[in-house]
């Protein structure tokens, strides 16, 4: 099959040809931020795969416009203490490994300060922001696990995998709905939060990105988990009870998920396609890596060709993705009801859609080449 057929490379360059005369993309040089930078990993994984160099400069191109000289990063403060400003920083590994630029080392290294020095909850998990406290996220487990997992790699920093599964196992334990097997978005161990269940300190609702957020959390911390930590088991087992409980919601006409997992066709309900596109990806990558068993293969086959007959579109401006949820979070106004979430603006080629299904699309792709 040539390449220009493959879903990935057609994505790719869609998001590539929206690049102005300065070769920058006008929403990605905004800022350092979790989306953005998930959009230059999954184009440079791309690139990878395929073999693709001009993917990987425009993932450099646009690193490089915050990777200053000396390392440092513009438009970031350790101090702030976000969990999504670190996802970015995933793009650093490959620039290090191909260039061998000291500054994007030591751009790492502040980022690996910051979740060294993470305000956390009593057991020590992470706290979503330092304007969180004592708040974890499915979220923030994806924008910081995968990146402290390859850093301990990297730079031989054994201790940090114990930290690494600390938090994926942590957060598990604590928003884990024992009927469903669903994870709750979040949890608030001091019980203050207006979205807060009184005695668990949940949220009350089971979003579809969050657990996308929690499920590729997983598969990618995994990929740099030594063989022999003596947590990757235990680990490879939460993910495969976590992905037959997402099997069961799994919507069985299209093969997708719906924006809250558990309420089915409940007025106000919808498919929701940056979710769905995170489970596509994690059972596609945890099948081929032989973390997940057989039937984690179909339940991503029978999604994809859903996703692609539902809501992908393809004509002379390139792709687009439908029926993405703009965003979501928890907070005062915020308050993780089921009117809530499905009241959020549902979008068309969203990054924060779109980068997901590139994911996607690359790990189909990979998985049905093996």
């Amino acid at each position: 099959m040539k390449h220009e057929t493959r879903w990935s490379i057609r994505t790719a360059d869609t998001i590539v040809s929206q690049a102005g005369s300065d070769s920058l993309h006008p929403e990605i040089e905004k800022r350092w931020a979790y989306v953005p930078g998930m959009m230059l990993m999954a184009i440079a994984r791309t690139g990878e795969y395929y073999e693709l160099d001009s993917y990987y400069e425009f993932m450099k191109r646009h690193m490089d416009l915050f990777v200053k000289e000396d390392g440092s990063i513009r438009g970031y403060r350790v101090e702030e203490y976000n969990l999504d400003q670190i996802n970015q920083g995933k793009n650093l590994f490959k620039l290090i490994e191909r260039t061998g630029d000291s500054r994007y080392e030591q751009a790492a290294h502040t980022l690996a300060v910051q979740l060294i020095g993470q305000p956390r909850t009593t057991e020590g998990g992470f706290w979503h922001k330092k304007i969180y406290p004592f708040q974890m996220w499915l979220d923030g487990l994806y924008m910081s696990s995968p990146f402290l997992a390859q850093y301990a790699k990297t730079f031989n920093r054994p201790d940090l995998f114990d930290e690494v599964a600390l938090q994926l196992l942590l957060v598990e334990r604590k928003t884990r709905d024992s009927r469903t097997g669903l994870l709750y978005h979040g949890w608030d161990e001091a019980v203050e939060q207006n979205w807060a269940n009184p005695k668990t300190g949940c949220s009350q609702n089971f979003w579809s990105r969050a657990m996308g957020w929690y499920a590729m959390a997983l598969v990618d911390s995994l990929e740099h988990l030594p063989a022999d930590h003596p947590k990757r088991g235990t680990i490879i087992g939460i993910f495969e009870r976590m992905c037959g409980a997402l099997a069961r919601v799994q919507e069985q006409v299209s093969g997708l998920w719906f924006q809250v997992l558990d309420q089915g066709f409940r007025e106000g309900n919808y498919l929701e396609t940056s979710g769905s596109s995170m489970f596509i990806y994690a059972l596609a990558k945890g099948a081929r890596l032989q973390y997940l068993e057989k039937p984690a293969r179909k339940v991503a086959e029978k999604a994809f060709a859903g996703l692609l007959d539902r809501f992908v579109e393809a004509n002379n401006s390139g792709v687009h993705l439908h029926s993405i949820c703009h965003g979501a979070g928890l907070s005062t106004d915020r308050d993780g009801t089921y009117g809530y979430y499905i009241r959020e603006k549902i979008v068309s080629d969203s990054h924060i859609g779109v980068a997901p299904f590139l994911l996607a699309c690359l790990e189909m792709e990979k998985l049905q080449e093996e």
